[in-house]
């Protein structure tokens, strides 16, 4: 029998792809599903939309109830929350070494990457913030440099076009195998369910 496969688009500047990252794991085990992590940038796909910001700078009172709907959420899941400052985020690097790793990796990598920017408040423009991650992640820190290198930024790009070619607009985003999209945290277990029934 086939194991179900679900993609997790996630962005290091999305504040609800945080929540996602550190949960989507053990749900999808409990249900027997395989996660790819796809780490992408969610600037170019704003800047298609007409959107020069984040929809929450351009809109101030969404991006407050932003803010506290997040600090809810992370409430009920136990984990920590700090808004970063600024918002959003500079990950391009962090998204690249991302890119550069593979399976277990870039999701170990991925979660530390969070926990230091939503559950610490850290700057991911700073390269030792980068390079704690790795730490944490249980890798070495001097793969760091691999973010300048040209092969990884061209598989980040590709990575983007991928996601734009799949209508995705947001994040996260679950993608079945089916390509059913699924956008947000709160939408997790139905793109799950999805994912094994192909229905909900």
């Amino acid at each position: 029998m086939t194991t179900p496969v679900i993609q997790f688009w996630f962005e290091f500047a999305s504040t609800f792809s945080y929540p996602a990252a550190m949960r989507i794991e053990p749900l999808a085990k409990a249900r027997g599903v395989s996660v790819e992590w796809k780490p992408f940038l969610l600037g170019p796909v704003l800047a298609a939309q007409g959107h020069k910001d984040s929809p929450f700078n351009i809109y101030p009172i969404k991006g407050a109830y932003m803010a506290r709907d997040v600090k809810r959420t992370c409430d009920a899941l136990d984990l920590p929350f700090t808004m970063p400052k600024p918002f959003p985020q500079n990950g391009l690097r962090c998204a690249r070494l991302a890119v550069a790793l593979e399976g277990p990796l870039r999701a170990r990598f991925a979660q530390a990457v969070y926990q230091l920017e939503f559950g610490e408040g850290r700057d991911l423009s700073d390269p030792l913030v980068a390079a704690e991650a790795l730490r944490r992640a249980g890798l070495d820190p001097a793969f760091v440099d691999r973010a300048d290198e040209d092969d990884v930024k061209a598989a980040l790009r590709a990575a983007t076009e991928e996601a734009q070619s799949l209508g995705i607009f947001g994040a996260p985003t679950f993608v079945t195998s089916d390509k059913e999209l699924f956008w947000g945290n709160d939408r997790l277990e139905a793109a799950l369910t999805w994912a094994v029934e192909g229905r909900l």
